[in-house]
C-alpha cells in the first residue's frame, strides 16, 4: 500500500460543507457571514505524548480531542480538521483502528477532514481544527485569555488530576489497583472536549482556557493576559481528582499529595474560566445545558500574582509547576 492509496482508504470522505476537501493541493472553506474562523494546531509525538502501545483507537480520538478542546475555550463551534501523519511503516491494522476513533470523535461534532500530509518518520500526528464564532454588531463573540477582570468568579469545569494520576500508574506497576487505574486511563486516553460548554459559556464567560499543562500554569497566562492576579481555594479544587470517589482509594499510596495531581496534573482537557458574579446563574444554567458540572474555586484579583489559599484561609506556598516541553 503507497501514500495516496493509505489516504484515499483511510482518510478521505466526501466533504458535507467544505467547498473542496481531500484529494486537492489545499482544501477550501467558506465560513459563513456574520463569523470567524478560529483555528488552531496540536501535536502528539511518540514517547513524548503517549506510550508506543496505547490503543490505537483511542489515540486516534485523543489525537482530535486535544485539539477539540481548544476550540472549547475559544467558544467555537467545529467545523473541519487537517492531518499531518508521520508513520514508521504501513499498519493496516494500526490505521484502522486510529482512523476510527478520529471519525467517531470527529462525527459527534460535526467535523471534517479535509486534508493533511503522510510520510515516513517517528510516529507523530499533528491536527488542525477549524471553527466558526459568531460576529455580533461587528464584535467577535469569541472567549479568550485576556478578558477576565478583578472580582470576577473562577471557575473550573469536570475533574481535575486523573491523567496524571494515570500516568504514574501505568509507569509504576501495582502502584494502583487495576479497576482505579482503568478509570484514571479514560481520561488520560480518551478526554473528552467541553465543546458544548464552550458554546454554552459566550456571552457569559469574561475569559477561558483549556487546561492542558495544569491548573495553575494555565491559568498563569490568563492572569498575564488579562493584566490581573487570581486567588484559588485550595479545598475547593482538592476534591476534584475524581478517583477519590473509588472504593479502593488509597490516599496514603499516592507518590505526591492530592493538590500536586489537581493543580499542576496536566492532560485534563477542561475549561476553566471566568465570570462576573452577577453571572452566576448562567453558569450554572450553561454548565446544565451542556451537561458538564463546574466548580467555582476562587476569584480574579486586582493584586497582580497568584495565591492559593487553605481552609482556613491560610497562604500555602504555590511550588506547583505545570508541564513544559523545554523545562
Amino acid at each position: 500500500m503507497g501514500e495516496f492509496d493509505l489516504i484515499a482508504r483511510y482518510f478521505t470522505r466526501q466533504p458535507v460543507r467544505a467547498v473542496l476537501g481531500v484529494g486537492d493541493d489545499c482544501a477550501l472553506l467558506q465560513p459563513r457571514q456574520g463569523t470567524q474562523l478560529a483555528i488552531s494546531s496540536d501535536m502528539l509525538v511518540e514517547g513524548r505524548h503517549f506510550f508506543a502501545d496505547v490503543d490505537a483507537r483511542k489515540l486516534g480520538h485523543k489525537a482530535l480531542a486535544v485539539n477539540l478542546s481548544d476550540l472549547a475555550a475559544c467558544g467555537a463551534k467545529p467545523l473541519a480538521l487537517t492531518l499531518a501523519l508521520a508513520l514508521p511503516r504501513i499498519d493496516e491494522s494500526w490505521l484502522a483502528g486510529f482512523s476510527a476513533g478520529l471519525w467517531a470523535l470527529a462525527d459527534t461534532h460535526g467535523c471534517e477532514l479535509v486534508g493533511g500530509d503522510t510520510t515516513q518518520g517517528p510516529l507523530t500526528i499533528c491536527i488542525t481544527v477549524f471553527g466558526e464564532v459568531e460576529v455580533i454588531k461587528g464584535q467577535g463573540q469569541a472567549l479568550r485569555r485576556s478578558g477576565a477582570r478583578a472580582g470576577d468568579d473562577l471557575y473550573v469545569s469536570g475533574t481535575l488530576g486523573d491523567a496524571r494520576l494515570a500516568l504514574e500508574g501505568m509507569q509504576h506497576p501495582g502502584a494502583w489497583p487495576d479497576d482505579l487505574l482503568e478509570q484514571a486511563r479514560l481520561r488520560l486516553e480518551q478526554p473528552e472536549p467541553r465543546v458544548a460548554l464552550g458554546l454554552a459559556l459566550r456571552g457569559i464567560a469574561s475569559a477561558a482556557i483549556d487546561i492542558s499543562d495544569g491548573l495553575l500554569g494555565d491559568l498563569t497566562h490568563v492572569l498575564k493576559a488579562s493584566g490581573c492576579g487570581a486567588t484559588v481555594h485550595a479545598a475547593d479544587v482538592a476534591p476534584l481528582l475524581a478517583a477519590q470517589s473509588h472504593p479502593q482509594w488509597r490516599p496514603l499510596e499516592l507518590a505526591r499529595p492530592v493538590l500536586d495531581y489537581v493543580l499542576a496534573g496536566g492532560d485534563d482537557y477542561e475549561l476553566a474560566f471566568t465570570a462576573a458574579p452577577s453571572q452566576r446563574n448562567a453558569v450554572k444554567a450553561a454548565a446544565a445545558l451542556a451537561c458538564t458540572p463546574v466548580t467555582r474555586i476562587g476569584r480574579m484579583d486586582a493584586e497582580p500574582g497568584l495565591r492559593l489559599l487553605d481552609a482556613q484561609g491560610q497562604r500555602l506556598a504555590n511550588s506547583y509547576a505545570s508541564f513544559d516541553h523545554f523545562a
